[in-house]
């Protein structure tokens, strides 16, 4: 019997593979114009680094981790996100001793055993930038400015911005404390994992997507009225730096993020083409992560965009890439002049084919309207000795004799 791939986890195929390549460098253009470095963490790491930063009463933790114990029997995990990864990194290597603020972001894979379907994977690919190392609205706003461009460039459309404040360690506790007294007199209507969750994270009741607990949840406290002043003014300035930017958003009181690390600015870019996953990216602030995995008490702030659901909402490719030359090589020698010749172009650029075996000249063509090449030379051993031979334009039908030692030139070489 074959072996299919996990469950879950998708191949990528041509030509898909384009248009993650273009999606991957146009998000790169764009944040290095914000002054983003890169930065590459392992795949696995210990699994206290995530129970400890997401949260030990969150679904990622509590359910969609894969975790396993190695050989020496510690207990390793398969990162289902990027941000505790990042900050474990800046604290091991010290970063924060260098000037900051610092701004990274890093591309590549995560995991999370959930139910696949249209925009989620059990492996799925994420873009993440973080800001550390600043507290200010400044860079809450410059960051969902960033995030904006990118999905901008990327030619997305619906994609809404929506943002919410969920205030700081000393306004969300009365926040809490209201939302508990509040939902504990509906509890005949909360899902079994909100019941379990209700005393020690409430918030997420707002976030559940079950029916019945979203009719639970309906008029329940605002987080905005139990803002403190810093909290207030934080988020009034965040508003207003993102209108001077041009950058358009709605409020949702109701927006909460699925980990603990999360305080004041939370966001997410939402749009209504994707079924029930209605979020193509989201973040927000998390100052008291780093000093809780050891290292000073640097305000952050960072956001993860899914490659896959930004692909999905990518209009099509108008153009393949294609070969810019084929070699219709007729005979040994043609081909192994051909041979030579390709691989001299490809060295300087240019994306030039050729067919090993020997085969017709109507096989070679077919094989060279398959690939979509915008010119093929035909050569066989009278232009070889003659030094000459016609290049055919692909695109127009048209062709023209060309001198083989300037091949290159007709190029654009």
């Amino acid at each position: 019997m074959a072996i299919k791939a996990i469950r879950g986890m998708k191949d990528l195929l041509p030509p898909e593979d384009i248009k993650w390549q273009r999606l991957e460098d146009t998000a790169r253009k764009v944040v290095r114009s914000f002054g983003f470095s890169e930065i590459r963490t392992p795949i696995l790491e210990k699994t206290k680094l995530f129970v400890r930063s997401i949260g030990e009463n969150t679904d990622v933790v509590e359910k969609e981790m894969y975790t396993f114990q190695d050989r020496s029997g510690d207990s390793l995990t398969m990162r289902p996100e990027a941000t505790a990864a990042v900050m474990r990194s800046y604290v091991e290597h010290k970063l924060y001793a260098l000037p900051g603020p610092h701004k990274l972001f890093t591309i590549g894979p995560m995991f999370r055993h959930e139910r696949p379907q249209k925009g989620r994977l059990r492996q799925f690919h994420q873009l993440n930038a973080e800001i550390v190392g600043d507290e200010g609205p400044l860079v809450d706003a410059e960051l969902m400015v960033m995030l904006v461009q990118v999905l901008e460039a990327l030619q997305l459309k619906n994609v809404t911005l929506v943002i919410n404040s969920l205030g700081c360690p000393d306004c969300r506790p009365a926040f809490k404390e209201a939302l508990i007294k509040y939902l504990t007199g509906r509890k005949n209507l909360l899902c079994e994992d909100c019941l379990r969750r209700l005393d020690k994270n409430p918030l997420r009741v707002l976030d559940c997507k079950s029916e019945s607990c979203k009719e639970a949840s309906v008029g329940a406290p605002s987080i905005q009225d139990h803002l403190c002043g810093g909290c207030k003014d934080h988020y009034a300035q965040v508003k207003d730096l993102l209108g001077l930017a041009g950058v358009n958003y709605t409020e949702d009181d109701r927006l909460v993020r699925g980990l603990d690390y999360y305080v004041r600015t939370t966001f997410e870019a939402q749009t209504g083409d994707l079924g029930a996953q209605n979020a193509v990216a989201g973040g927000g602030r998390y100052d008291g992560l780093i000093e809780m995995l050891g290292g000073p008490a640097h305000g952050a702030i960072g956001f993860a965009a899914g490659i896959e659901r930004m692909a999905l909402l990518m209009p099509d490719l108008e153009e393949t890439p294609a070969p810019d030359l084929f070699i219709a090589a007729l005979g040994e020698e043609p081909r192994r002049w051909a041979f030579k010749q390709i691989n001299s172009l490809r060295k300087n650029g240019l994306w030039a084919e050729m067919i090993s075996q020997e085969k017709s000249l109507k096989a070679q063509m077919r094989k060279a309207d398959k690939l979509g090449a915008r010119h093929v030379l035909i050569l066989g051993d009278a232009e070889l000795e003659s030094g000459a031979a016609q290049l055919k334009d692909m695109a127009n039908s048209g062709q023209k004799e060309i001198r083989l030692d300037a091949l290159a030139a007709e190029l654009g070489l």
